[in-house]
This record gives structure tokens, sequence and C-alpha cells, in this order.
């Protein structure tokens, strides 16, 4: 694409990603790629909220927060977790009672 005019859109791109993988081999190293990614993605979830869930379900003895507010409850998630690597969880806990 050097010198080329840039591509505005998804439309106008996919021809030119497509003509950039015209060998099968290619194609086939891309999906076994994307493939492994994928599944990677959905064991590290799966291996993360299992651990969180059994934590609830037999530790706190709760109904895991993900259930009501997905989205909060993953950014807790993370947050929780640099703050306790950073070792700043403490102040965090007291301040919520904990």
């Amino acid at each position: 694409m050097t010198g080329e005019t840039r591509i505005g859109s998804f439309a106008e791109f996919w021809p030119y990603y497509l003509r950039e993988h015209r060998q099968p081999g290619t194609r086939a190293l891309h999906l076994v790629g994307s493939t492994l990614a994928l599944l990677l993605l959905i064991g590290a979830a799966v291996a993360g909220y299992g651990f969180a869930w059994i934590g609830h379900f037999l530790v706190e003895r709760n109904r895991p927060a993900t259930f009501r507010y997905p989205l909060w409850s993953l950014a807790a998630d993370w947050k929780m977790w640099g703050l306790a690597l950073s070792g700043r969880l403490t102040p965090e806990l007291r301040r919520a009672g904990v």
C-alpha cells in the first residue's frame, strides 16, 4: 500500500486484505492462529471466572456480582488485581469497611 491512497472503510479494505492473503497456506496459518487466540481467550475467561465463582459460592457463600453487574464487576476485578499486586489494596478494603 505504500504510496497509495489511504483506505477509508472496511468495505474498501476487505478486497485489499484478500489480495494480501492470496496463498491458501497464508490463510490457513491465519485461521489456525486466530482460532488458537480465540480458544486462549475463552479458556482464560473460563479459568478466571471459574476460580472467582468458586470463591464466591464456597468461600464467601454469596452470589457473584458478575450476575447483576457484569461490566462493573469485570472492571472491579482488574482494579482489585492491580491494587493487590501493587500492595495498595488494604486501604481500599478499609474504606469499604472490610
